[in-house]
């Protein structure tokens, strides 16, 4: 048995495959209806005329979707939960620590204002665990549930474990 092919052992076509350098007909139109707030889908189409193509949609669930329009409550104001009912826990995790860390050091490392006294400190990451430390940090922990709701905790109010 040879490995050695010729040029008549093996064919290979690919008429099957076809490109085409079309420009798309249909478009996908997202529209409010201002009288229920529900969103519309239609499909304009280039090449014919006819609104037959719609579909309804459940109710909005942002101001961003709906086209500009503002309602007299903002939504995003709606899914905080409030400081008193929050139900997750008040540890920091590795994963927020590291994310906290090195979000604070990239800024200390574009001159952001540092917090603590330096002590001849150089290294942003440093820095960032001595205002980590001292509680000293200026950010806020978002934490989404699984309904889109979310709780924020202050880096002072996290407890920390010794890593």
């Amino acid at each position: 048995m040879s490995d050695d092919l010729g040029e008549d052992d093996v064919s290979v076509t690919f008429e099957h495959l076809k490109i085409e350098d079309e420009e798309p007909t249909e478009f996908l139109k997202i529209e409010v209806d201002q009288e229920d707030g529900r969103i519309v889908n239609s499909i304009e189409n280039d090449d014919e005329d006819d609104a037959d193509h719609v579909a309804v949609s459940s109710p909005a669930p942002t101001a961003a979707v709906t086209n500009g329009l503002q309602s007299d409550k903002d939504p995003i104001k709606d899914l905080k939960i409030p400081k008193d009912e929050r139900t997750t826990t008040p540890y920091m995790t590795k994963f927020e620590r590291a994310r906290i860390l090195g979000t604070r050091a990239m800024q200390i490392s574009m001159n952001a204002p540092v917090l603590v006294d330096l002590e001849g400190e150089t290294d942003p990451l440093e820095i960032a665990l001595k205002e980590l430390r001292e509680k000293k940090l200026p950010m806020i922990v978002r934490r989404y549930h699984a309904d889109g709701c979310y709780e924020d905790w202050s880096c002072e109010e996290l407890r920390q474990q010794d890593w």
